[in-house]
């Protein structure tokens, strides 16, 4: 099974038939005390990025949809100070990227962009929302030849299924590795909080393309 057939499988349409309940945007609004627990007893801070993934249609009804998302991001973008773009991956899905350094304005934008969706009847087109952290590593390490000293992160992502309608946390490493530990540190850490992902088989990594750094990159 291909990276493309894996994601479509695990959030997409066997997710869907797996689903035990009903996706809903307010879930999003979980990350709201998400984020600071993660801060508080965890040490990870908000990247100040996340992303809406969905599959596209080609019809002129859903490229209107897409429009009316990019026109409420647009319109709230001076209240909110969300900066935003639609962009592809290499594995042919969408993404609405959102910047912003306010965590609870980033998830807020978040949810309009899904609701936007699910509105305009292409709810099941969305796949997962994803929210980026990083946590410090207090050991530093030094550039070859020495010179100015570079901190070192790990870096952390909330993702929720819109098949499944939960959360599960995905901990990437250099070499396309999962720190599992982290993983479930953080699984355990955020139990009660979000709804969590128990059936790991759904915790499906979203790898960036070849250079990328998110995995909308």
């Amino acid at each position: 099974m291909g990276l493309l057939d894996g994601l479509r499988s695990v959030l997409g349409l066997r997710a869907e038939a797996d689903a035990r309940r009903d996706a809903d945007p307010e879930d999003l609004f979980g990350m709201s005390t998400a984020y600071m627990t993660m801060e508080a007893d965890l040490g990870y801070e908000s990247a100040d990025v996340g992303a809406l993934c969905f599959s596209g249609v080609d019809s002129a009804s859903f490229r209107d949809a897409v429009d009316e998302v990019e026109a409420i991001l647009e319109a709230g973008r001076e209240e909110t100070g969300t900066e935003f773009s639609v962009t592809s991956d290499d594995h042919g899905y969408h993404w609405v990227v959102l910047r912003d350094d306010d965590p609870e304005d980033l998830i807020t934008s978040m949810h309009f962009a899904a609701d936007t969706f699910i509105e305009r009847g292409y709810g099941s087109r969305l796949l997962a929302a994803v929210f980026a952290y990083e946590k410090g590593d207090a050991a530093l390490r030094h550039r070859d030849g020495g010179g100015e000293a570079a901190e070192v992160t790990e870096p952390a992502y909330w993702i929720y299924s819109f098949r499944r309608g939960r959360f599960y946390p995905f901990a990437p490493r250099s070499g396309r590795e999962r720190d599992s530990s982290a993983e479930f540190k953080l699984e355990s850490t955020l139990d009660g909080e979000l709804e969590i992902e128990r059936d790991k088989e759904y915790w499906y990594p979203l790898w960036p393309s070849e250079g990328g750094t998110h995995p909308w990159e």
